[in-house]
């Protein structure tokens, strides 16, 4: 029973000891990733650190690099539990080697003990000699070579016991170790983080410091933001009475095509009906002639008959053999003209078939030629609805879609029609989805460009320069044009998309 327990506590262990190396692996392995980003992070501190310019997407990587530095802290956290855990588990193992191993000496005394009390070769040749006779002499000489097999394999077990043991010991120390540089390397992050919020602090001071330079800056940048949202709304609404009205005229034109698609398919139609009128008339005249040869062939077949049971009646034989071959023959004309009846009624029923046919098919291609049921491009973009490309190929959206209030001065909202996407330098925005460019917008040397999609719009804004021309048609992928900077001084693009006259959130239609 006590064996059952320990090996059950062991098998429980070491379970529980994967489980947890496999979590405290994967933590690690977020952790690698976690610095990646601060370091890719760090490097655009520096790189915007020299500017005087404060910027909100500054203070918002401050922010970012912080809240990931507090998740590798709390994952440092987690991994310290993890090897708590492991340094008990092996304590527990410990203390389980060092139970076995004291069971097993205990055993080797009691075994040392006995082979002392029965020493020499001289006892064991007498207890061999002793034998009543062959057969149990035989069996004392193989208990004699059991037991020392015994002996040598109870201290071979206490050996092995005793290496468990100092291994188990040796990891435990590797554990506690690892702990203690854990300890350590939770300080240093501990301590950067509370540099880094101080860091914060001083940012934050010097955004209040010049709040009203910076909130005039705030107000200018807005009024300028408003006037190219204005523009883009006039645009747009231009572009959906344009788009009415031509819905309008290609409606009276759609109407016009059927019309004359109709005229001319009617036309084809006399035709075909002229040229299968001959055919048409032949086939009734046959079919008539039929279905009256078959009403007669059918009525004698009937007088026969009943010729036939009056015969049988009276009882005449003579009567009724003739009755029988009458009967007989006018059957058979009866099939033979109901057969020919059928023949001519399923040709005149095939003519019929292919007559409409042909008018159908007729009537398809001139709707077609007259270009009647033209698709709009664009008319599917509803259907890919999260499923685009991101505008361009990698960036950070630092400014998101609707209102939030301002990060740092209280009173202040920010209101976005779309995303703003920090980008390197150098990067070109891409058309999400295929479609028309509608129009080009510059304002105050940025340029903006919108892209007509049926009833929805993609905008690119704050471009340096574009690769399109108005009424151009697009592909997805198509570069829109280069990126220019904002007013913080990032290369930064203001992407955008509109149902019709309302715009919507970006974010939910592209993947990011």
């Amino acid at each position: 029973m006590h064996k059952k327990l320990s090996l059950l506590l062991g098998l429980l262990a070491f379970s529980i000891f994967f489980s947890q190396q496999g979590r405290k692996e994967q933590l690690q392995k977020q952790n690698s990733e976690l610095k990646k980003q601060i370091a890719a992070i760090n490097a655009t501190l520096a790189k915007a650190r020299g500017e005087a310019k404060l910027s909100l997407a500054y203070l918002n990587d401050v922010n970012k690099k912080i809240a990931l530095r507090e998740k590798v802290y709390n994952n440092t956290q987690k991994e310290k539990r993890f090897i708590e855990d492991d340094i008990y588990l092996r304590q527990l193992e410990i203390n389980k080697f060092n139970r076995e191993l004291k069971v097993l000496r205990k055993e080797y005394a009691d075994i040392l003990v006995k082979a002392y009390k029965n020493k020499g070769v001289q006892n064991k040749v007498t207890f061999i000699l002793s034998s009543r006779d062959l057969g149990e002499a035989l069996r004392r000489v193989q208990y004699i070579k059991q037991y020392g097999e015994y002996q040598d394999k109870k201290a071979a077990e206490i050996n092995q016991k005793a290496t468990q043991i100092k291994k188990s010991i040796g990891l435990k120390q590797k554990s506690v170790k690892e702990k203690e540089n854990l300890l350590n390397k939770q300080k240093q992050e501990l301590a950067v983080i509370q540099v880094e919020r101080k860091q914060k602090e001083v940012l934050l001071e010097e955004f209040k410091k010049n709040e009203t330079k910076l909130v005039a800056e705030l107000r200018t940048k807005q009024a300028e933001n408003k006037k190219v949202e204005n523009a883009i709304r006039n645009l747009i609404n231009e572009e959906i009475k344009a788009a009415k009205a031509k819905a309008e005229a290609d409606k009276k034109a759609e109407a016009e095509r059927i019309r004359l698609a109709k005229i001319a398919a009617e036309k084809e139609k006399a035709k075909i009906d002229a040229e299968n009128k001959a055919k048409a008339d032949a086939l009734a005249l046959v079919k008539k002639k039929a279905e009256e040869e078959e009403r007669k062939a059918t009525k004698l077949a009937r007088e026969k008959a009943e010729a036939e049971r009056v015969a049988k009646e009276k009882n005449d034989a003579e009567k009724i053999a003739k009755a029988e071959k009458e009967k007989k023959e006018s059957e058979e004309k009866a099939n033979a003209a109901k057969a020919k009846a059928d023949e001519a009624r399923n040709a005149s029923k095939a003519l019929a078939d292919k007559t409409d046919k042909e008018k159908a098919a007729v009537e398809e291609k001139k709707m077609k030629d007259f270009g009647v049921g033209a698709i709009t491009a664009g008319s599917n973009f509803a259907a890919n609805k999260g499923k685009m490309s991101f505008p361009v190929p990698s960036g950070q959206v630092t400014e998101r879609f609707g209102r939030q209030p301002h990060p740092v001065f209280k009173g202040i909202t920010i209101e976005n029609n779309g995303i703003k996407v920090v980008v390197p330098n150098g990067t070109r925005a891409r058309c999400v989805f295929p479609g028309v460019v509608s129009n080009i917008l510059v304002s105050g040397g940025a340029k903006t460009v919108l892209v007509k999609h049926g009833d929805y719009f993609s905008i690119y804004g704050n471009l340096d320069n574009v690769n399109v021309a108005k009424n151009q048609q697009v592909s997805a992928g198509t570069t829109i044009g280069s990126i220019g900077t904002d007013f913080d001084g990032n290369f930064a693009l203001d992407f955008q998309i509109w149902n019709g006259a309302n715009p919507v959130n970006p974010l939910d239609w592209v993947s990011y």
